[in-house]
């Protein structure tokens, strides 16, 4: 008992730091990304590079970090006051626009800690504003910048923020929010400092290790209550957004006591266009799912990641290889990978996994002469045993918010006319699928538009005789008539055309 309230309480001090990281960031950024929808994610890594705590925040950043952090050791020397830059999906990012920063705290000779930023920018560049095209390329999709050094003890490395600067879209917006991502990193400095003053680094090193352990027992204790056995499932993606033909993502789940092994390598190969995931999306998806179907709090660390074994093979659409394009990978198929997981976790665990969710995050990005813009939009909540879905929210790999209309409409030449929930859009069921939302907007300035989205083709599974839910629409008025979109594309808007997504419900079960 004792143990396990010093892990409390230790747990507590760390992911308070990573929270007040946080914090900062959003309140000194300038985008509405991320001040608006919290569009990042904050930990913290003892002087090893094991992720010890993270901040409540994004699922498909954080479970992502370790592989970026551990990349970025195998290829730098850090030193004090260095602060690495990144954003490479090859070296354990996600997609070009999320930006990670990392900085070392040394405590006399040696690194006490590491402290991560990770944002997602409103631009970095490419072919499209908002750095979200359907590209064939990675670099049509905007700056690949592998790790390197942003401050070599304390010195910014003006050749590079410069060059950065002048190869996006918005530069002021996005010197703001690295500035922010920068003060961020020197607030978790300051309050690791204090951990380290008031109970000593070796101190801290022993709460570390039992930390690790107890999630780690934690996260076994849930897997050697699932029934052991292999369970199988699939599921598809609609398309590329160039050929018609559905991607299948295949998981095999094989699960012995306290251990779990997950096969993917029968999934598509990787695709022409943006749905290609790195393996390091993959990863943190499937860490999602299992922490979400523990009963009590598992302290997010390293040690609750020991119980799995992952497996992928590269060149395919779960663990795609330079140069393929991997914007949607991390916000479409990262989706489809929880949506597996689960489907193969029903044979197991009925009473515990919930029908399909929205299955996407419905990407919306625009821009024009002197501004960017991008957001995700929320759908309907799979049903569950017990409870029927929520309807418009934000599910599974994004948790992040709505931009408000005020917020929007201040910043950005458009209205919102409509923002509602889609009646009747969850599946039927003993209990139903959540609706999905309604957006519409109105262009007020000529803009360029790119939708990336799913589940506009195939509908969102019920379980156990549930509907599935109702798929999504992307429709374009322009002069009075109407258009139906696909589910991804880009399409230049002229003065009063109108953009409506409607986004899919969760399906139904039982």
């Amino acid at each position: 008992m004792r143990e396990e309230i010093e892990v409390t309480i230790f747990n507590s001090l760390f992911a308070a730091v990573a929270e007040e990281m946080g914090i900062v960031l959003q309140k000194s950024s300038f985008s509405a990304n991320i001040k608006e929808r919290r569009d990042f994610s904050c930990a913290i890594f003892d002087g090893k590079g094991r992720l010890i705590a993270q901040a409540a925040h994004i699922p498909v950043h954080l479970g992502a970090m370790p592989h970026t952090l551990a990349e970025v050791r195998r290829k730098l020397t850090l030193n004090p006051h260095d602060v690495v830059i990144t954003n490479d999906p090859y070296a354990g990012g996600t997609h070009l626009p999320d930006i990670t920063l990392i900085k070392p705290v040394y405590e006399g000779d040696e690194i006490a800690f590491y402290l991560t930023v990770r944002a997602h920018h409103a631009d970095v560049g490419g072919k499209t504003p908002g750095s979200m095209p359907l590209a064939t390329h990675i670099e049509e999709e905007g700056v690949l910048i592998p790790p390197c050094k942003l401050l070599e003890e304390g010195r910014l490395n003006e050749g590079f923020w410069k060059g950065f600067l002048a190869q996006v879209r918005n530069p002021a917006e996005r010197e703001g929010d690295l500035k922010a991502q920068l003060a961020a990193l020197h607030r978790g400095e300051i309050r690791v400092r204090e951990l380290i003053k008031r109970y000593g680094l070796s101190f801290l090193k022993e709460r570390f290790v039992l930390l690790l352990e107890y999630s780690a027992r934690l996260m076994r204790a849930l897997v050697n209550d699932i029934p052991d056995g292999e369970y199988h499932f699939e599921d598809y993606l609609d398309d590329d957004g160039i050929d018609k033909n559905p991607l299948p993502l295949r998981v095999k789940i094989l699960v012995e006591g306290d251990r779990v092994v997950l096969d993917f390598r029968e999934s598509s190969p990787q695709v022409k266009t943006s749905l290609n995931a790195v393996r390091a999306v993959t990863c943190a998806a499937v860490y999602y799912v299992f922490f979400s179907l523990a009963r009590g709090e598992i302290p997010a660390n390293e040690g609750a990641f020991y119980p799995f074994e992952i497996l992928t093979r590269p060149g395919t659409i779960l663990d795609a290889v330079y140069p393929a394009p991997v914007a949607a990978g991390n916000v479409e198929t990262s989706q489809r990978v929880v949506d597996v997981v689960l489907g193969a976790l029903a044979q197991a665990l009925p009473e515990q996994i919930p029908a399909a969710s929205c299955g996407s995050m419905n990407n919306l990005a625009f821009g024009g002469e002197g501004f960017t813009y991008y957001e995700t939009i929320g759908g309907g909540m799979g049903g569950r045993p017990g409870l029927s879905g929520l309807s418009g929210v934000h599910t599974h790999m994004t948790n992040t918010l709505n931009t408000p209309i005020e917020a929007l409409e201040r910043e950005y030449p458009v209205l919102v006319e409509k923002y509602a929930l889609r009646p009747r859009s969850g599946g039927a069921g003993k209990f139903r699928g959540g609706d999905g939302l309604i957006r519409r907007f109105r262009f007020l300035e000529p803009a360029t538009v790119t939708i990336l989205s799913e589940r506009r083709r195939l509908a969102p599974y019920g379980l156990f005789g549930g509907k599935a839910g109702r798929r999504g629409q992307n429709i374009l008025e322009k002069k009075g008539r109407k258009k139906i979109l696909p589910g991804k594309v880009t399409l230049e808007v002229e003065e009063g055309d109108v953009l409506e997504i409607r986004t899919p419900g969760g399906g139904g079960w039982g």
